[in-house]
C-alpha cells in the first residue's frame, strides 16, 4: 500500500479538474493563448520563449533570399581579387555606402584551406589567408543592387603601426557627425600566432568618402593571458545604445574555429577607452557578429558554429540574449542596412536587407570571396509573408553537394564487410 503522505502528494500534483482546465490539447489552429493545462517542455517553449506562437507572426523570424550584385570586377574569378566582410550599409545624402575587405594580390592565398591552413608559403607579396595583405575599400549604390567601387578607405599603414601587414573586416560608426571605421589590424601574418591574433584599431573622417585618418592606436585590446579572447578579437561591430558605443566582437576559445562566441565592450568615445562587459562572452555561438536595435533592446543574427547557430536572438539590455527564432540559410558575415543603428533609439525598427559574402570560392587554386545581397523580414515596419515561409524545398542537387566524403564512404563500406 502506498503511504498516505505520498498519495496526497500524487493527488496534489494532478491538474485541477475545474471548469477552466483543458484535459487535452485542443484541435485546430494553435491557440494564441496558453491553454490552461499541463504542457510538455516543448509546448511550454512555444508560449514562453518566442515572441509569437506562430513563426509567420514572429517579427524576429525570417527566411533569407540572395541576389548577385553587379558592378564589381573579380578578374575572371582567378583568386587574385577578393571582397568580403562588408560593413553595415549606411545611407548619406540619398546614396548607400558599404566598406569591406579587399585583397588584390598576384596569386591567391597559400595557407587558407586544408592541411596548409597556416602561414606556409606566405611572403611579403603572397597572402597566407583570404584576408591577408588586404586593405579596406568602399563602394556606393543608388539601389543596393548595382555598386560602384570608389577606392581605398583605409590603406595599410607603415610598419610598425597596427595593421601594417593587413587591415580587414571593417565596420562603420557615425558619432557626433564623424565617421569611424573599426577593423582588425594585423602585426603579423594571419595565422602565425594564436590562430589569428590581431587587435582592433580605427580611423576617422568628416565624410563617408574620407579621407579616413588612422588613430594609429589599439582601441580594443586582446584579453589577458588565459582569457577567452586572449588571441582573437575579430569582427568589431559598433552600435549606439544607451547613449554609449556598444562594440561587439568575436572571440575564439582554444584556437578552435568551432569554439567561437561574441563579446561586448562599451565606451563613451569612439577611440575608447572600451571596457569589456563582465558577462563576456554575451553570445555563446556564431561566427560573425551582426546585431541591430530592435524595440527597446538589441537583436542578433547568430550564424554558423556553436549550439545556437542558425538563430535570431534578442536581448533587453544588449548583454543577456535569448533565442527568439530558429531559421536556416543565414547570410555569412552580414552587413545590414540599419537606419537607426546610431540614433540611440529605444524603439529599434529592425532590418530588411544588406550585403554578405560567399567564401572559399574556387578552391583549392583560386580561393577568394565575393559580395552579394541578402533580403529578409526582421522588421516591425513591413510584413512580407514570403519571408515567413518555413516549408522550404531546395533542389536535390543542393543536398547532393553535401554528400559523403571519401573517408566516410570507406568507413561505411567497412561496416558491411563480414567479420
Amino acid at each position: 500500500m502506498i503511504p498516505f503522505k505520498y498519495s496526497l502528494i500524487f493527488l496534489l500534483s494532478l491538474p485541477l479538474l475545474d471548469a477552466g482546465v483543458v484535459k487535452e490539447f485542443p484541435y485546430g489552429t494553435l491557440p494564441s493563448e496558453r491553454p490552461n493545462m499541463e504542457l510538455s517542455k516543448s509546448m511550454e517553449r512555444v508560449y514562453e520563449d518566442y515572441p509569437a506562437v506562430h513563426p509567420e507572426l514572429n517579427e524576429l523570424f525570417s527566411r533569407f533570399k540572395y541576389t548577385p550584385i553587379t558592378g564589381l570586377d573579380y578578374n575572371n574569378y582567378d583568386g587574385t581579387i577578393s571582397r568580403r566582410d562588408s560593413s553595415k550599409v549606411i545611407k548619406v545624402d540619398g546614396k548607400y555606402y558599404v566598406y569591406y575587405t579587399r585583397r588584390k594580390t598576384e596569386v591567391p592565398p597559400k595557407g587558407n584551406h586544408g592541411p596548409n591552413r597556416g602561414t606556409e608559403g606566405a611572403t611579403d607579396t603572397i597572402p597566407s589567408r583570404d584576408w591577408d595583405l588586404a586593405e579596406i575599400w568602399y563602394a556606393t549604390s543608388e539601389d543596393g543592387f548595382t555598386w560602384t567601387e570608389q577606392g581605398v578607405a583605409v590603406p595599410r599603414p607603415e610598419k610598425p603601426n597596427a595593421g601594417w601587414r593587413s587591415v580587414s573586416t571593417p565596420d562603420i560608426l557615425i558619432w557626433e557627425g564623424k565617421y569611424y571605421i573599426y577593423y582588425q589590424a594585423y602585426y603579423d601574418i594571419p595565422g602565425s600566432r594564436g590562430g589569428d591574433f590581431c587587435p582592433v584599431s580605427a580611423s576617422v573622417s568628416d565624410s563617408p568618402d574620407g579621407p579616413f585618418m588612422p588613430s594609429n592606436q589599439i582601441v580594443l585590446e586582446n584579453g589577458s593571458e588565459g582569457a577567452w579572447d586572449q588571441f582573437v578579437i575579430h569582427d568589431p561591430y559598433p552600435l549606439v545604445y544607451n547613449g554609449k558605443i556598444y562594440l561587439y566582437y568575436k572571440g575564439e576559445m582554444g584556437g578552435s574555429p568551432h569554439s567561437r562566441a561574441q563579446g561586448l565592450a562599451i565606451a563613451e568615445h569612439p577611440f575608447g577607452p572600451f571596457k569589456k562587459h563582465p558577462l563576456n562572452p554575451v553570445i555563446n555561438s556564431g561566427h560573425e557578429t551582426a546585431l541591430f536595435p530592435f524595440r527597446g533592446g538589441i537583436a542578433a543574427i547568430v550564424s554558423r558554429h556553436g549550439h545556437e547557430h542558425n538563430t535570431i536572438q534578442w536581448s533587453p539590455d544588449g548583454a543577456n540574449f535569448e533565442i527568439a527564432a530558429i531559421t536556416s540559410l543565414l547570410p555569412i558575415a552580414p552587413g545590414a542596412f540599419i537606419p537607426d543603428a546610431f540614433t540611440n533609439t529605444d524603439d529599434g525598427r529592425g532590418i530588411t536587407w544588406g550585403l554578405c559574402h560567399f567564401r572559399n570560392q574556387g578552391l583549392p587554386d583560386h580561393n577568394h570571396s565575393f559580395l552579394a545581397r541578402f533580403d529578409c523580414d526582421l522588421s516591425l515596419d513591413i510584413h512580407d509573408i514570403e519571408m515567413k515561409e518555413t516549408d522550404i524545398f531546395n533542389h536535390p542537387e543542393i543536398y547532393f553537394q553535401f554528400g559523403l566524403s571519401e573517408k566516410q564512404k570507406e568507413r561505411i563500406k567497412g561496416t558491411h564487410k563480414s567479420k
